[in-house]
């Protein structure tokens, strides 16, 4: 895998239409930075054209709602509406400036929509199945989400392919499907949250029903070349994780790799949400998906350190993607090929949620040219 004594995790690598110039990419990252009508927030150009910064690098977006109806949270973008488009346009030509990529990741929330944000803003409270979130009972509200109705999955379907066109329009160089960490796809494909009847519950076959017919709807959109997806086997959270997850990822995987998507995203199994697993056993991997995605663009993701990527890289090949450090160091590539120290994240500042200013944003410092 290394090159003339270049490690592998700066080795240059194709993803699609893409010829990057390393193997580290900024993950998704909710940063609540956007306007209150879901318009990308006026440092946001500024926030990935600094990550942006060592050219041929890969960023993914934080995830962003495809409509109204599938958001549930605040001041998160989105890119169902005129002027949310022209936000992200801003986005991606101050990347593509730099000499970067950028791609879209597109995001339903299901049942993991916030109750009281949903009935502030008159939407419903819908999901795969009526299961509530332990979390939201927990907080008191006690009304669970209804079931989306067949013609409302066909109507999901849609949208992503709708907001996948508008991506293109904004610039941007391709799409991720969120499938992953308990969201609506997710919620579907996993047997803990989805105990529908219908042809979209029951066997694996109904269960990845719906996640493909939503990469079907994009690819016919905009082309496999520019669709990536985002997936979370092993992940507890927002009560997920199946007893047997390799069974259903294995069939789902397989059944991906013949849409010939441009990679697979999947998140580490250390990993539960934003934050790192209390224990980590060793005995679950995703090296089964790398098995049947063998030779294709593969994008791991979740609690990396330099050591921990290099290593990945040598011995995995595919792509590491980075989120909280990519927060705190806007130049990560060449802090982390240049052996640089690393500024620490706060975890603090991660989630400001409707703050317009650079705190916490664009306000980390580059590392000395000196």
């Amino acid at each position: 895998m290394t090159i003339s004594g270049t490690p592998s995790l700066f080795t240059p690598i194709r993803v699609g239409e893409l010829d990057l110039k390393h193997r580290i990419v900024l993950a998704p990252l909710t940063r609540f930075r956007g306007y209150d009508d879901h318009v990308p927030g006026p440092q946001t150009a500024t926030y990935y054209s600094q990550r942006g910064s060592t050219p041929g690098t890969l960023l993914i977006t934080e995830a962003t709602f495809i409509a109204s109806k599938a958001g549930g949270y605040p001041n998160v973008p989105g890119i169902y509406t005129d002027a949310q488009i022209k936000g992200w346009r801003e986005v991606t030509d101050a990347v593509h400036m730099k000499g970067s990529y950028i791609f879209c990741q597109l995001w339903a929330l299901g049942r993991a929509a916030d109750p009281e944000f949903v009935v502030s803003k008159g939407n419903e409270h819908v999901g795969a199945s009526a299961i509530p979130l332990q979390e939201h009972l927990d907080a008191g509200h006690n009304k669970p989400p209804r079931a989306l109705t067949i013609p409302e999955i066909k109507e999901y379907v849609q949208l992503y392919a709708t907001t996948a066109q508008n991506a293109i329009e904004a610039g941007f160089d391709g799409v991720e499907i969120h499938g992953a960490n308990g969201y609506l796809i997710d919620q579907f494909l996993q047997d803990v949250s989805n105990d529908r009847t219908d042809e979209y519950g029951g066997s694996i076959e109904n269960r990845t029903r719906f996640a493909l017919e939503v990469v079907d709807a994009v690819v016919t959109a905009v082309g496999a070349s520019k669709v990536g997806i985002r997936m979370s086997p092993w992940s507890e959270f927002q009560d997920m994780r199946m007893a047997d997850p390799i069974t259903t990822f294995s069939y789902y995987v397989n059944k991906i790799k013949e849409r010939n998507l441009c990679y697979i995203h999947a998140v580490e199994p250390r990993i539960k949400g934003s934050e790192t697993a209390i224990k980590e056993t060793g005995i679950e991997s995703n090296d089964f998906l790398r098995e049947i995605w063998v030779d294709r663009p593969f994008i791991a993701a979740g609690g990396f350190t330099r050591p921990k990527a290099f290593e990945t890289a040598e011995q995995k090949g595919g792509l590491v993607a980075f989120g909280r450090l990519f927060i705190a160091n806007p130049d990560l590539p060449r802090r982390l090929k240049e052996d640089i120290q690393l500024t620490a994240p706060i975890r603090a500042k991660f989630y400001l949620v409707g703050n317009h200013t650079p705190e916490g944003y664009t306000d980390w410092p580059f590392a000395s040219d000196n």
